[in-house]
């Protein structure tokens, strides 16, 4: 009985720290839009378009912005605290957006 408590216990903790965990990068996915737009598309001419980009390209893009390797400020800046996963499912968000 003992052992099937702990289990459902640790099913609890884990299913909520994957809910927080998908809330983050929903959190993040917001403040993107706040340039890319809500559906993906930029309203300025300076700002790239995310929607319906290749999952690798802006995956690649990502980690890019995140080493230095290619420099923009705020870029640096929002993916500074993404982690690989954080960053995969970004990509995998915008490449399935439709153009």
């Amino acid at each position: 009985m003992r052992l099937a408590i702990l289990a459902a216990c640790a099913l609890v903790v884990s299913s909520a720290a994957h809910a927080e965990e998908k809330a983050g990068v929903g959190d993040v996915i917001v403040q993107c839009a706040a340039c890319h737009g809500a559906d993906g598309i930029a309203k300025s001419a300076d700002v790239p378009h995310l929607a319906g980009q290749q999952e690798l390209y802006l995956l690649n893009q990502i980690k890019a912005f995140r080493s230095g390797k290619r420099p923009h400020k705020e870029m640096r800046f929002m993916s500074r605290q993404l982690t690989p996963a954080d960053m995969a499912e970004i990509a995998r968000h915008y490449a399935q957006m439709p153009r």
